[in-house]
């Protein structure tokens, strides 16, 4: 299993669309091949910043996701919500 973590900072004022955004594509990766899980977090210190928390099945899945249409979109409509770029870091389970 792999975790990958989405850091965003969203304009001032975008915070409510980001949420409902969040809600619409984890609807919608509930169908795709591979997604587990993924949970929204608000940092209590800036509420303009979030974390994306998301759970894959192995990291295969994950780029596949990352190369659909589905992503391509919603990169380019995060665009004009988003500052600056955002950041995301790719974890893999250890086994032991």
């Amino acid at each position: 299993m792999i975790n990958v973590g989405f850091y965003y900072k969203v304009k001032k004022g975008y915070e409510e669309e980001f949420e409902k955004k969040f809600k619409d594509v984890v609807e919608y990766l509930k169908t795709f091949p591979g997604f587990k899980d993924a949970k929204l977090y608000k940092n209590v210190d800036n509420p303009s910043e979030y974390l994306i928390y998301s759970e894959w099945e192995d990291l295969d899945s994950f780029r596949r996701f990352t190369a659909s249409m589905a992503y391509k979109e919603t990169i380019k409509y995060g665009k004009s919500i988003i500052e600056d770029r955002p950041k995301h870091k790719i974890f893999q389970e250890v086994n032991m």
